[in-house]
């Protein structure tokens, strides 16, 4: 069972990617939606600074943060990816801070610098990755892996339980990123 934050942002389309796979998965929006019994998590893309606040409004956030930090797998994807990160370079939020990297918020610009592009990722082969004012990680621990890179830019890394990409690959008809988090990560 897999819980797919559905506070804000593209919670919907990973849940027709985990269908697509077969997964089983619920909602989660409120602090009772977040029970014993999950297999994983999702962060969906959206906006960090509304989806935080909402997590720390629901009363979410340190439960949440207690389940990574004990090894519930996680997959966060853009907006996701910044909840997780440790450190964030132009923005002194922190909202989980268990994924050892440095995150640049916006990296790519603003909406209209957001694009497509045919990334080599490790382990899946070239998917087309779809950036919608990305950030990218600056900076990783040497414990946290580099999965894929776009124009000298690291935008998925995993560290351990935890996968993060940059960009949105629930807006794609490829599911290999998502099913890759079941199979490395989940099983």
């Amino acid at each position: 069972m897999i819980g797919v934050f559905a506070l804000q942002g593209a919670f919907y389309e990973h849940e027709k990617m985990l269908a697509t796979l077969g997964a089983s998965y619920k909602e989660i929006r409120r602090r009772e939606h977040f029970t014993d019994g999950l297999d994983g998590i999702i962060l969906p893309g959206g906006e960090s600074t509304v989806q935080g606040k909402l997590l720390r409004e629901e009363g979410l956030l340190d439960p949440v943060k207690e389940a990574i930090a004990g090894g519930l797998p996680v997959f966060g994807t853009c907006a996701g990816l910044i909840l997780l990160a440790k450190t964030l370079s132009n923005d002194e939020n922190v909202w989980f801070g268990t994924l050892n990297v440095t995150v640049r918020r916006n990296a790519y610009g603003r909406q209209l610098g957001s694009f497509r592009a045919d990334i080599p990722f490790e382990g899946i082969g070239n998917f087309p990755a779809v950036f919608i004012r990305a950030p990218y990680v600056e900076r990783a621990a040497p414990e946290v892996q580099t999965l894929a890179a776009c124009g000298g830019k690291i935008v998925a890394v995993r560290q351990g339980h935890m996968l993060a990409t940059a960009f949105h690959p629930e807006l794609t008809d490829d599911v290999r990123v998502h099913e890759y988090f079941l199979r490395e990560l989940v099983s």
